[in-house]
């Protein structure tokens, strides 16, 4: 087997067998948010800004600018007006670095091996275990009664429009199901009402709205913690869709390499890892919703109109010294979507992982492209076509598996000798193999989000729509297809071997297919 071909067990199997080289997946990740800064700080993918900034609008626009560009750090606000709490925003941006820095797999992957690494961890399952700290630092402090105060923290206001401070974005969101009783962990934005009330958006379908839900269909409150000083692993697994049957605490601690220690809560019966930096603990009574919102998000629009969404009473915070608040930006380009990379490699890695599970044959590679609304918008599938109707299994399963079922519009099959990380190459494999009359295919009614601008009235978007694109090569003319014109992979081995001798600065490109020898 080559590459392409690495072999990873359903989610939940307690080995991981592949043929590639797995010490590039070997590593313990860092315990918390302080040690993943020192390693990311040690690499040069951290800006320390000095110079004082204000909450309202000015981080989160310096935030835009800077993280335009490719490669951009990630930047940590030391001298945030009126507050002495430093603000970490962009902790993925565009670098795949940071993701392996999360992870403790060695930096320097390409998109495409950062899928596979993913995918490697996400095979394993580790369980979550029950700190013996004596002193764990996250409750060095805790704020209860009438010292609860939300604006202690500097909690940004992002947008011009948005509807008031936002303090959860880069976050995590605890709650039980009330049913089987496991901890579900997910991303979900909470905007600040009063010193001691949130409220938190939860679009339809999602656990923790379901969680909430059932708790309130028996006339009983729903259990939240909210962690808004968020270590990177925890982050990491927190906005992708998993089996709901299952925790994410059980697949944070297979990204980590290590159990996640857990704390237990001291005013909730949940629990939450030890390795936070700021954690709310609070109750949403049923039926108790708020005004929240609008936001700017990640699709680049004000998508959702304001409507209520269910308010947390806080009934305590706890902090660390000196804490640190965590920041994502959503926004319209997405180097500059704190989410978009997070997303595109983790739901990539998460939809492999459920073609193979169902055992389909000949997957080759599958990538989210981060541009595409923060990569929830596009799935792309590389494939070696081995029977007639592989392609359009393909695409039908990848469109409608627990990877990728939530919002995803546009869902592309290509080749093998397709990158599906480079929209260059799945562009002209569009343009060249796809025929629209006969390789497009739409599927209606599908789960979708309120935070859709495309569909109107408002009251559609939980449903949309996904176009299946075939952008392979026609497979009853494989054999009379158009040959490709590409390297032979002995010429390309030579010039990558002479490539700064012939003058060029940086890495040479990678290729993963080449003509065969004739």
């Amino acid at each position: 087997m080559n590459e392409g071909e690495m072999s990873v067990p359903a989610m939940g199997a307690e080995t991981v067998v592949t043929s590639i080289d797995t010490q590039q997946f070997q590593g313990i990740g860092p315990s918390d948010l302080r040690e993943f800064l020192d390693r990311i700080e040690r690499a040069g993918e951290l800006k320390r800004i000095t110079a004082e900034v204000d909450p309202i609008e000015e981080m989160s626009a310096i935030v835009y600018l800077a993280a335009r560009e490719n490669g951009a750090p990630a930047f940590l606000f030391e001298r945030v007006k009126g507050y002495d709490i430093p603000v970490l925003w962009n902790m993925w941006g565009s670098s795949v670095n940071r993701l392996a820095a999360a992870m403790g797999v060695p930096m320097g992957l390409t998109h495409r091996e950062m899928v596979l690494a993913v995918r490697n961890r996400l095979g394993r399952k580790i369980a979550p275990v029950i700190s013996d700290s004596k002193n764990p630092p996250v409750v060095a402090n805790t704020l209860t009664g009438d010292d609860i105060d939300v604006f202690r923290f500097p909690a940004p206001k992002h947008w011009p429009l948005d509807g008031g401070r936002y303090i959860g974005t880069c976050d995590a969101v605890i709650t039980r199901d009330p049913e089987r009783g496991h901890l579900n962990v997910g991303t979900y934005r909470m905007m600040i009402h009063d010193r001691n009330h949130v409220a938190l958006y939860m679009s339809p379908g999602k656990d923790a709205r379901l969680h909430m839900e059932r708790w309130w269909a028996q006339g009983k409150p729903c259990e939240v913690i909210a962690i808004w000083g968020v270590d990177p692993a925890t982050f990491l697994l927190s906005g992708i869709a998993l089996p709901k049957t299952e925790s994410e605490l059980d697949y944070i601690g297979g990204i980590k390499g290590k159990a996640v220690e857990l704390l237990n809560g001291k005013f909730t019966s949940l629990q939450f890892p030890a390795g936070s930096e700021i954690v709310m603990e609070g109750i949403a009574y049923p039926n108790d919703v708020r005004k929240e919102g609008p936001f700017g998000e990640f699709t680049g629009y004000y998508a959702r109109p304001t409507d209520p969404s269910p308010q947390i009473e806080i009934k305590a915070i706890h902090h660390r010294n000196n804490p640190i608040l965590t920041a994502a930006l959503m926004s319209d380009y997405w180097p500059s979507n704190d989410s978009a990379l997070q997303f595109a490699v983790i739901r990539a890695a998460r939809v492999w992982n459920d073609l193979d599970r169902l055992g389909i044959p000949g997957i080759k590679g599958v990538y989210a492209h981060p541009a595409a609304a923060g990569g929830f918008g596009m799935m792309i599938v590389s494939l070696e076509q081995r029977y007639p109707g592989h392609a359009q299994q393909v695409l039908a399963i990848a469109a409608q598996c627990p990877g990728g079922a939530y919002f995803t519009k546009w869902i592309i099959a290509v080749d093998d000798d397709i990158d599906p990380t480079d929209i260059n190459e799945v562009l002209w494999a569009m343009a060249t193999r796809s025929n629209p009359v006969d390789s497009i295919e739409i599927l209606k009614n599908t789960w979708s989000t309120g935070l859709d601008p495309a569909q109107n009235p408002p009251e559609k978007r939980p449903y949309s729509s996904k176009a299946l694109i075939n952008a392979c090569m026609e497979h009853r003319h494989l054999k009379a297809f158009s040959k490709r014109a590409r390297l032979r992979k002995e010429t390309y081995d030579r010039v990558l071997r002479r490539w700064r001798e012939l003058g060029f600065a940086g890495e040479a490109p990678k290729i993963f297919t080449f003509e065969k020898d004739v």
